[in-house]
């Protein structure tokens, strides 16, 4: 089945958790941009053809006022969005304008994918026969570069060799690494307007009305304004830049400019605070500007070639819808990440848990993303367990299980969820979580010299998951939205797969502990097959009535780990039930509610193996992105009736959609 693609918001910028730009409206021109938040974070974009000028991006106007009349506007003929590239085309006036929105996180490149920098490309050329005059005005506003717009902000410009011009913005305090939480937005470093220096290039720091301006002359001010500090929301200041095109043809012509953002630096790490992956060798801001731009061309290039390689891999694993869903997700998930490394040079990679917590490298939010990474680069599942590694092994940590997190992005000095209270953790979740991400990164490296290094807390995990895991009491699980739950079979399930998977890693490194272990594991989901069958499905805990039933998500490991602990008749009566019970929108978390989590619908829809049930499964998600009146960045938490967001928006757990395109492996 194919439907038109109406994303709930389109990503724009997608470098981090902080430098993050998107259009949540079904044109370009119906709104201001907005950060993953939903606070503005305005940008604009107009043309001028012949003299004439038309919007294409943003609003013009900051005011509320609703007496100020918007330009008219280009008309928008498609939207495109891939794995790296968000393409916009627009007619008008004999003129037809691409305006592409690309940020190269190429997974196999990670000093490109560091770089806190994101292109807009634009393309131009007649479709009616004859030639026109063209320029084109984008900004970038204050609100880049603040938290709240009362900040005060400076400017200044910035040389690069005479190869660049940079314009920059930033707040006068500079509170670098100061502020913590989830709906923030970032407060120090410097938000950068840059394009490679040509003749055909103008730029102003001017107040916003500088767009006015642009419309009915067609230029910029020929001086900066004065820096002086004055809050963002104040005449708001821009960064604005004109690309002249003078006279086009039916031959496209293309110019760019870059968006970037020094953040000075990135991550507080149990004290220590650390710069950005990129700068590991000493490369300046500037430097790395100049290398955005003279590897302009081969990035656009590699990009491209991997849009087209996951649009056909996707397309072959699970349809158009699949292709669709994977487009959107990868960017976000890996933009909901900052990538840095420690004092051995080991990569971490941290996430923020996006509105929810605020939480940094939580193992629960790491779990479900890691599809992606496994396909495309194992070394930043890694990234995401070494914090929690490190931090079990500190005296600060005095639980025998695993920890749901290190910190409060972007400080990761120890764990802050649930007050640190035994009653808010979740022993098998993180213990289940941290022993099947650690089994799955080493079956696909086919090394287990990661694990090696972590031996003990494995251990002691698996352990805890033999004593514990079969009947779990009442806790929490990744699911805490719902509440406490004992006896919960979708949690008891991960617990005999992390046994499994510790299991595995014995007989990789040769443990005499392995045959316990899997004997341990089979007897377990033995026994779990007969507490928990309802005649057709099996239930939501042990002990509930049989017309109970729940996602049993976790499953999907079982396949992919080669562990084969469940029989076959379990997934195949399973896959059925969740089929029975779909709603408009998507098969529901479980029977005491009618929402759903986006990620889990997709596991359990990817034990489906002919195409044609996973897509029977999955066409209802790309319905909902299509209909669901939330417009933000994707949702993992939605209702399956009413298409409507609960909470969650832009968090890195939708990486795991990924996971039809996983091959299972085995020691």
């Amino acid at each position: 089945m194919s439907h038109p693609f109406r994303p709930p918001s389109v990503p724009l910028i997608t470098v981090d958790p902080y430098f993050s730009v998107w259009s949540a409206a079904d044109q370009l021109f119906d709104d201001h941009t907005k950060h993953w938040t939903n606070k503005r974070n305005s940008m604009a974009g107009l043309i001028r053809i012949d003299g004439k000028s038309r919007l294409f991006m943003g609003k013009v106007e900051l005011s509320e006022d609703t007496t100020n009349e918007e330009p008219a506007a280009m008309q928008q003929t498609s939207l495109k969005v891939e794995a790296l590239t968000s393409t916009y085309t627009f007619e008008a006036d004999g003129i037809e304008l691409e305006a592409v929105f690309a940020t190269p996180l190429l997974l196999d490149d990670l000093d490109v994918l560091s770089r806190p920098v994101s292109y807009m490309t634009f393309r131009v050329r007649s479709i009616d026969g004859r030639p026109h005059d063209v320029q084109i005005y984008v900004d970038i506003s204050a609100e880049l570069c603040v938290n709240t717009t009362e900040q005060a902000v400076v400017w200044s410009r910035q040389t690069s060799n005479g190869k660049i011009a940079a314009m920059r913005m930033g707040t006068v305090e500079q509170p670098v690494l100061a502020r913590t939480g989830d709906d923030t937005r970032i407060d120090w470093g410097y938000v950068y307007l840059a394009a490679p220096q040509t003749g055909s290039l103008e730029t102003a720091i001017h107040s916003y009305r500088v767009r006015k301006q642009f419309l009915e002359t067609g230029r910029l001010p020929q001086q900066d304004e004065q820096s002086h500090p004055r809050a963002a929301a104040e005449d708001t200041p821009v960064m604005a830049a004109v690309l002249d095109f003078n006279q086009v043809n039916e031959r496209q012509d293309s110019q760019y400019v870059i968006a970037a953002y020094d953040d000075i630096q990135s991550i507080e790490y149990f004290g220590k605070r650390l710069d950005a992956y990129w700068r590991r060798t000493g490369l300046t801001f500037e430097e790395m500007l100049v290398l955005a731009v003279e590897q302009y061309e081969e990035i656009q290039t590699k990009s491209e070639t991997f849009n087209r390689k996951l649009a056909a891999e996707s397309g072959d694993a699970g349809g158009d819808s699949y292709t669709n869903l994977l487009a959107l997700a990868y960017r976000q998930s890996i933009a909901a990440h900052k990538l840095v490394s420690d004092e051995n040079g080991d990569i971490l990679f941290f996430s923020k848990e996006n509105f929810s917590n605020g939480c940094i490298a939580t193992v629960d939010v790491s779990y479900p993303s890691i599809p992606l990474f496994l396909l495309y680069n194992t070394e930043l599942v890694k990234g995401m367990m070494r914090p929690i590694f490190r931090y079990a092994d500190s005296e600060a940590w005095k639980f025998n299980f695993a920890p749901h997190d290190v910190g409060c992005y972007p400080k990761a000095n120890g764990q802050v969820y649930g007050e640190n209270e035994p009653e808010n953790q979740m022993p098998i979740e993180e213990c289940g979580n941290m022993l099947i991400m650690a089994a799955a990164v080493c079956l696909y490296e086919k090394d287990a010299g990661f694990a090696r290094e972590h031996w003990e807390l494995l251990t002691k995990w698996a352990g805890y998951l033999k004593d514990n895991g079969m009947d779990p009491e009442n806790q929490l699980c990744t699911d805490d939205f719902a509440g406490h739950l004992a006896h919960n079979t979708n949690l008891s399930v991960k617990a005999i797969i992390g046994i499994g998977a510790y299991s595995l890693l014995c007989k990789m490194l040769g443990e005499k502990d392995k045959d316990a272990y899997y004997e341990a594991a089979e007897e377990m989901a033995l026994n779990w097959s007969s507490k928990a069958n309802a005649g057709g499905h099996y239930k939501l805990t042990f002990d509930s009535t049989p017309e109970t039933w729940s996602l049993k998500y976790n499953l999907v490991w079982d396949r992919l780990l080669g562990l084969n602990l469940f029989p076959e008749h379990i997934i195949e009566e399973e896959l059925r039930h969740y089929i029975a019970n779909q709603n408009k929108y998507g098969t529901p978390l479980d029977s005491r509610n009618t929402y759903t989590k986006l990620d889990w619908l997709v596991w359990c829809a990817s034990l489906a193996k002919p195409k044609a049930n996973f897509e029977q499964m999955i066409y209802p998600i790309l319905h909902f992105l299509n209909e669901s009146p939330s417009r933000v960045p994707m949702t993992d938490w939605y209702d399956t009736l009413t298409g409507e967001q609960l909470n969650f928006q832009n968090r890195s757990v939708v990486g795991g959609l990924f996971i039809r395109l996983l091959q299972p492996v085995s020691t």
